[in-house]
Formats: C-alpha cells, structure tokens, sequence
C-alpha cells in the first residue's frame, strides 16, 4: 500500500506554470498534474503521430476545467470527474487544471521524451 502527495513525485516537466510530476508503478505511471489556463498543448505535441498524444490515461480531476482535442472533436472535462482519454489527443486549460492520471509507463515515456525537446 501506498499513500502519494504531489510533493513526492519527481517533477518531469516544469514550465510557465505546468507542472508535471510522474512516478513508474510497474508497467504503468502515475502523473500528477498541474496546467495553467491557457495553456494548449497542441503546439507542443506536432512531430507524435497525427500530431497528438498516443499514449491513453485513466484519471481523475481534482480542479479546473480542460478542453480535449481529438481528431473526431471535442469535449471538456472539468472539477470531480473520472475519465479515459484514448490516444489520439491534445489538452487545453480552459481554467488553472489539476489531475490525476496513469498511464503505460512505455507510451508515456515516449511523449515526455517528445516535450522534454528528444525524439518520440
């Protein structure tokens, strides 16, 4: 058993009020998020395949408010909900976000390799 405080998670990306802090369980990471309204990440994620996220996360959020871009449309996503995001997807804060996800550890690795500037 496991109790988890933002705090203990190493940081991974940090920037202009994001902040993204992971830790691998296994087969599978534990991300803990924060992302300042704003912030799209579209930009950010041009080079992955179909300019997009490919990597799924189940999770949940604890504040804000987060519009999803998929190539099929969008949807939002907001304070006290669960959800999946398959891939195929970029974020956009429509308010300050917190949340809470867990990903495969390998297809997560990929993208953050991509927004840390290294190849995906």
């Amino acid at each position: 058993m496991r109790v988890i405080n933002r705090t203990d998670l190493p940081m991974a990306i940090e920037g202009d009020g994001l902040e993204f802090r992971k830790d691998e369980a296994g087969e599978n990471t534990i991300a803990w998020v924060r992302v300042p309204a704003g912030t799209d990440l579209r930009p950010a994620l041009a080079g992955l395949p179909g300019d997009l996220c490919p990597c799924p996360h189940w999770g949940y959020m604890i504040s804000g408010r987060l519009r999803m871009h998929t190539k099929d449309g969008d949807s939002t996503y907001e304070a006290g909900q669960a959800f999946y995001w398959a891939p195929g997807h970029a974020p956009e804060a429509l308010e300050d976000c917190e949340y809470l996800d867990v990903s495969p550890t390998a297809e997560l690795e990929e993208v953050v390799r991509h927004l840390q500037g290294g190849s995906a």
